[in-house]
């Protein structure tokens, strides 16, 4: 199906959905432990990354005098909050509950997004307003990725191989909602410093810190996964059959996507369709739920 009607500009608001795991397997796209583990490993990596967007933005939300802008920013902090609350919840009563413990990975994602990656401590008013605009930039480099794993996230196979319905929701709620909001990290950046410089480094650093982060995670999984160890050659070889059968993204696919970030008429908009992402929004059990 295709969505190419333009809905116009959206009101961004944060959805109270909540998901029921009982049922739900550990490998939940069926005779697919690869791709299934390859997909959850995001729930490592989304509840501090995106606990560090929100803090982010309400760090930079006071500088802001576009009243346009600040709207988009507080509709989007609600929705990262929102999405780092529901994936922590999947950590505990989703993954630990089957036997897998998040914990050692849980306290290096820490580190890195409240350590590492935290505000600036400078006592220097402009080294910390520049340290600001610098993380401003690694979240829009980041958002370019959420914004293309959100795409993927409505236009898999995950159906087809009947995957577990409720984590196919989580996901695909989530990615909706990632293309729902693509264009206010990108606008945020921009407000505070427009800078095809600034935009290119940032990507450049983001890149193989989240290709690191991702391989790190998706390892975790395999070496930790409670029905048997999965080794990196059987893992491999489980990701290409994965992408090859459309349950995870090709590596051609993410590869052009970058590149198109370097575009310098690049926008956000360019990737995904709005008009899918609010139909899925109109259809999925969870947020339909969360307006009862």
């Amino acid at each position: 199906m295709m969505y190419s009607f333009d809905p116009g500009p959206v009101e961004l608001h944060a959805r109270n959905v909540e998901f029921d795991w009982k049922d739900t397997p550990l490998h939940w796209i069926p005779d697919n432990p690869v791709p299934s583990n390859v997909v959850s490993m995001l729930n490592l990596l989304l509840p501090e990354g995106e606990r560090w967007f929100v803090q982010t933005y309400n760090e930079a939300l006071p500088l802001v005098k576009d009243e346009e802008l600040v709207v988009a920013m507080r509709g989007f902090i609600g929705q990262e909050a929102m999405h780092a609350e529901t994936h922590d919840q999947v950590l505990w009563e989703f993954l630990e509950s089957r036997g897998l413990d998040p914990t050692p990975f849980q306290k290096q994602m820490e580190w890195v997004f409240r350590k590492v990656l935290g505000p600036s401590q400078d006592p220097n008013a402009d080294v910390r307003h520049k340290h600001l605009v610098e993380r401003l930039w690694l979240i829009a480099a980041i958002e370019h990725y959420t914004a293309i794993l959100g795409d993927f996230a409505l236009n898999n196979t995950w159906t087809e191989f009947n995957a577990d319905p409720v984590m196919a929701d989580l996901f695909r709620w989530h990615g909706a909602e990632e293309v729902e909001h693509r264009e206010v990290a990108h606008d945020v950046a921009t407000y505070f410093g427009d800078s095809y410089l600034k935009r290119g480094r940032a990507m450049l650093a983001v890149l193989p810190a989240l290709l690191f982060m991702i391989n790190r995670g998706t390892r975790f999984l395999a070496l930790n996964d409670p029905n048997g160890k999965i080794g990196y050659t059987r893992l491999l070889l489980g990701y290409f059959r994965g992408a090859h059968r459309g349950l995870l993204p090709t590596v051609r696919s993410i590869i052009f996507a970058t590149f198109t970030y370097f575009k310098p008429s690049f926008r956000p908009s360019q990737v995904g369709s709005t008009s899918q992402a609010l139909a899925y929004l109109a259809s999925s059990p969870a947020a339909r739920a969360a307006h009862k």
